[in-house]
């Protein structure tokens, strides 16, 4: 479950990336969080995971806050950020082998889990080199991984599906899915309207620091009084906002 409480966020006292923010994301849903390029996607999932302390309110990932207890609130989730290019002179074994200590998974059952993903994602045969000779779609399934390793409640997705090929794509949408289906909760940004309006149970809107909706596509489609595509109502109400 993610509590997002009056959260407000600027840069150097200027204007408000995001501003006095309300969301609750109970578990068992996956939720979409859409907004055009600089509404404040990526500032509110910084926040979400400790990156970035919010100017006021409060945040809460499964009864955590992550400002008061920020190590027990980041043992329960795992984050995939918006650029895949980290720890890039690690081999891709090293790497996923860091992240298992450093959410102290049992060695056996982490190497059961790496051959798994791996040959899910198809990163079997590269896991002995570096990571900065992987293309982008690569280092994102290696960090994917090793996100999933410690098997977190909570996914805090940024962008998860760019780069990916279509089998990855979905593969990591189906994954997204069970997950939701075991009550654990999923947290995504994306600008892909088609895959929100086919995957999540529920969506927020966010324009220039604001959030301008949050429910199901039904409950948009009753607000706007039309049957029209989420493409269409996300863009009167980012076009207008």
């Amino acid at each position: 479950m993610i509590e997002i409480h009056n959260v407000s966020k600027s840069y150097g006292g200027a204007s408000y990336a995001v501003r006095d923010l309300n969301l609750t994301i109970p578990s068992g849903q996956i939720f979409g969080f859409l907004g055009p390029n600089g509404a404040g996607k990526s500032t509110t999932i910084k926040m979400m995971t400790g990156i970035h302390a919010p100017d006021r309110g409060a945040i809460f990932i499964n009864g955590k806050n992550i400002q008061e207890e920020p190590l027990a609130a980041k043992k329960t989730f795992g984050y995939v950020p918006d650029s895949p290019d980290l720890f890039l002179r690690l081999k891709g074994m090293e790497y996923l082998n860091f992240m298992g200590d450093m959410y102290e998974v049992p060695s056996k059952l982490r190497l059961n889990r790496i051959e798994m993903l791996a040959k899910q994602f198809d990163l079997s045969d590269v896991l002995g080199d570096q990571i900065q000779t992987y293309s982008h779609g690569m280092r994102q399934k290696i960090i994917m991984i090793g996100v999933l390793l410690h098997e977190p409640d909570v996914w805090i997705l940024d962008e998860p599906l760019t780069g990916l090929d279509p089998k990855s794509a979905y593969i990591l949408k189906q994954m997204m899915r069970e997950h939701a289906d075991k009550e654990k909760t999923v947290f995504f940004s994306t600008h892909v309207l088609e895959v929100a309006e086919k995957l999540c149970d529920r969506v927020g809107i966010i324009n220039k620091g604001n959030l301008q909706f949050c429910g199901n596509l039904q409950e948009m489609r009753d607000h706007f009084k039309s049957d029209a595509s989420l493409e269409k109502m996300f863009l009167e109400m980012t076009d207008h906002a």
